[in-house]
């Protein structure tokens, strides 16, 4: 990933190409920003651009020895920290553990969500984190002098999903940062950083991509249609991942909303045998699935509201195909005397998963407060 690539961000492109121009490089730096907005492809290009035998003003040259390795992700002087899951071959996991695999899965695209990173490890049930042993290895690896560039790069994708013990570790190395050590931090909640951590950061906020932008993407990636390209990027409300997955694959979009529309039908018609099964079906799903649906589920929330407050003509409502045509008759529903309550459930469901709940009582639970809710 180079900084050609990525479709926008010219402004913070800029800047992170000055930090370096004018050897004002920060050993700790914070990318953030809405899910989408391209925050680890920019991490993944300025490492590169820092990395390069021959940068130029605008970019690194791609074609020598550090910019052939970063193109593949195995230069010896990129290191990564990512989330990460138990299973029967991994009892006390590290990144290194699913190296091979994030190569293959980073490599195919810079953009993506947690929930697609852990769907490619077929993950089931279990929730990714990284692990008190990560501290050991963060540790180890920048113990060691540069192989070949001016600096160590450690890339930490998510540190918010960190242990607080292996959390607490790496402040006191960005506190006390080895020579020439250079830690990128892309994190989508910053709020669930340690402050002390943020605050030894230097903070790049990212905004979400154009529309205009996202659909010159989806023209060039895709071979889209310009007509439908637009109209993906007007739905996906500057998300580039969201847009993605709109072109290339609509079943997940689909799934979450038959199950969004059965779990209103049914709490509509206080259904409770059907509710029941329901909660079992959903249950049944993975917890990454389980969460992903809860999040789709607060943004239709929201953009029935906006409907329901008449905002259409104000282009600030987010919708296409099926989940417009849903909307149509099921947005009077949602008033602004109980989206508040009803985004509460959601998000209180939301915790509850994360927090390893149990799943079948969480969304039975939810099924019925939306019952009194909805009506």
């Amino acid at each position: 990933m180079n900084f050609a690539r990525i479709p926008g961000q010219k402004d913070t492109i800029a800047r992170l190409i000055r930090s370096v121009r004018e050897e004002r490089v920060s050993h700790a730096q914070l990318f953030t920003g809405p899910e989408g907005c391209g925050s680890l492809a920019l991490a993944l290009a300025y490492a590169r651009y820092v990395s390069c035998e021959n940068r130029s003003e605008k970019d690194s040259c791609g074609v020598c020895k550090s910019c052939v390795k970063y193109e593949k992700m195995i230069h010896p002087d990129l290191h990564f920290v990512f989330p990460v899951i138990k299973n029967k071959k991994e009892t006390d996991p590290v990144s290194d553990s699913f190296i091979e695999e994030w190569r293959i899965f980073a490599k195919k695209s810079s953009y993506f969500t947690l929930n697609n990173w852990l769907d490619s490890i077929e993950v089931g049930n279990a929730q990714g984190m990284i692990f008190a042993s990560e501290a050991g290895e963060i540790i180890k690896k920048l113990s060691l002098k540069t192989f070949e560039s001016d600096f160590k790069i450690m890339i930490i994708w998510l540190p918010e999903k960190m242990h607080p013990s292996a959390a607490n570790k790496l402040l006191k190395m960005i506190e006390e940062p080895p020579e020439k050590t250079l830690f990128l931090l892309v994190s989508d909640e910053p709020d669930k950083i340690l402050p002390t951590i943020l605050s030894r950061c230097q903070l790049f906020r990212i905004p979400g991509f154009g529309a205009d932008e996202i659909s010159r993407y989806l023209v060039s990636a895709y071979n889209a249609d310009t007509k439908k390209a637009d109209e993906i990027a007007k739905v996906s409300n500057g998300n580039i991942i969201r847009a993605m997955e709109l072109f290339e694959n609509e079943d997940s979009s689909k799934v979450n909303l038959e199950n969004f529309k059965k779990m209103m039908r049914f709490a509509w018609k206080r259904d409770v045998i059907s509710i029941i099964a329901w909660a079992e079906e959903m249950a049944a799903t993975g917890r990454e699935a389980q969460k992903n649906f809860l999040l789709y589920s607060l943004r239709l929330l929201r953009e029935n509201l906006m409907l329901s407050i008449g905002q259409l003509r104000n282009r600030l409502v987010y919708l296409a195909g099926e989940e417009a045509s849903f909307s149509d008759n099921f947005h009077p529903f949602i008033k602004q005397d109980n989206i508040y309550p009803l985004t509460d459930e959601f998000n209180l469901a939301h915790s509850h998963v994360e927090a390893n709940g149990n799943a079948r009582i969480i969304f039975l639970d939810l099924s019925l407060k939306v019952t009194r809710l909805i009506r």
